[in-house]
């Protein structure tokens, strides 16, 4: 197993875009213009991280920490053509390749090693020498037994390494990592490890499994117990189903405008339904995001009868959400929309009298919003908009639609 990450992947990207930025702290800031304080750490290089930025971070406590830091918004759609000629790559060594997020991903080996006539180090070395090559970015790998552990092994080896984990040398290199490297292990099942002695991964394999079903629950003992003796059976699965498509958006001030959340979640929504129809997807659960000031955070969603990635429906059932969770007057910092329960291709739709079904108007209406897919894959996401968005500028901050198997959080 060979588990790949890049490194500061979305800072790396905006360095080699911008060579001005080598060698300087670079933070990249999602959720918010980067001259303001409301977002979040998507990324940020090591210059940045020896400062102590980390990802998920406020933007404020960045600045405070970094203030030289040079922030800069995200740009997806690099990111996302950076990754597909990554995927790309690792696809001519192994047809098993199990993507996490743009950023990372497993790739099994096992059938390549005879016929690329190299060792899984050796494979390792040049997917790092061919990604740098290729795209001016530099990746991390691990090469283990396992998942578990090729994943340990490319974090330890970060940033521009590659750390081998031999069969006969799994436990040797797992038990002396501290409780937090085992999957599972937050910040209260670490303080009931700590409660009967445990401070290392050793700890935890050492201990009697009774002991250790009592302390943290059934399921989650045989787990950290597997792991912690270096068994970890998963396969690599390629192409894993997507599970949403969303995106979301941090306003640069606090915003109760009814009128002004109504067309913010309309681009929201249009950014998220091309995203479904980029993929051939559509989805019957539409989820409601809301964040308030005091970082209060509540989420509700409704189920269609069919699924849709049609923007004028899954805009009413968001707009419906918006108007009975929200009471007049309550400030919002972050609106989102969600589109859950995925399928793929043409699945029907119920026809009905009026039309609001599946056949005429609403067939022409998805035929319009594909060819103004088409446009703005052309010529610009500005190049057909809503009429309400016309006047519109633009939000201050936000983030693009993502299709996310697991969590797209970039972290490496």
């Amino acid at each position: 197993m060979l588990h790949v990450d890049m490194d500061a992947f979305y800072a790396s990207v905006e360095v080699r875009e911008h060579p001005e930025l080598a060698g300087l702290p670079v933070v990249v800031a999602g959720g918010s213009s980067p001259a303001g304080d409301r977002g979040v750490v998507l990324s940020a290089t090591y210059q940045a991280r020896a400062f102590g930025i980390r990802s998920a971070m406020p933007v404020a406590h960045a600045r405070r920490l970094c203030p030289q830091a040079q922030f800069v918004p995200p740009n997806f759609a690099r990111y996302a053509e950076v990754s597909r000629g990554v995927m790309a790559l690792f696809r001519e060594i192994t047809p098993l390749v199990e993507p996490l997020s743009l950023d990372e991903a497993f790739l099994d080996v096992g059938g390549s090693v005879r016929r690329l006539g190299m060792s899984p180090a050796g494979i390792g070395e040049w997917i790092r020498g061919q990604v740098y090559d290729a795209h001016r970015v530099t990746c991390s790998v691990g090469v283990a037994p396992s998942k578990f552990v090729a994943k340990l092994a490319s974090g330890l080896s970060k940033p521009d390494g590659l750390l081998v984990v031999p069969a006969d040398g799994v436990l040797e290199f797992l038990h002396p990592l501290p409780l937090s490297a085992l999957w599972g292990v937050g910040r209260r099942t670490a303080q009931a490890l700590s409660r009967l002695g445990c401070a290392t991964v050793a700890d935890v394999a050492n201990l009697p499994l009774p002991a250790l079903r009592h302390a943290v629950g059934t399921a989650s003992a045989r787990h950290l117990h597997e792991l912690a003796n270096g068994r970890d059976d998963r396969r690599v699965v390629p192409d894993l189903p997507e599970k949403s498509v969303g995106a979301e958006q941090t306003f640069a001030r606090d915003e109760a405008d009814r009128a002004v959340l109504r067309r913010e979640l309309l681009r929201l929504v249009e950014r998220t339904t091309a995203g479904l129809r980029r993929r051939g997807l559509r989805g019957r659960t539409i989820a409601l995001k809301l964040r308030h000031p005091d970082f209060t955070t509540i989420s509700r969603s409704r189920t269609l009868a069919d699924p849709t990635d049609s923007t004028p429906t899954v805009y009413a059932v968001a707009a419906e959400l918006l108007d009975a969770h929200l009471p007049p007057g309550m400030l919002v910092r972050l609106l989102g929309v969600r589109v859950d329960q995925l399928s793929r291709g043409f699945a029907g739709e119920q026809l009905t009298l009026d039309g609001a079904g599946g056949g005429g108007i609403s067939a022409h209406w998805s035929d319009a919003e594909r060819a103004a897919d088409a446009a703005r894959s052309r010529f610009g996401s500005a190049a057909v908009r809503p009429a309400t968005l016309l006047d519109s500028p633009g939000p201050a901050s936000g983030r693009r639609a993502e299709l996310s198997p697991e969590s797209g959080n970039e972290i490496g």
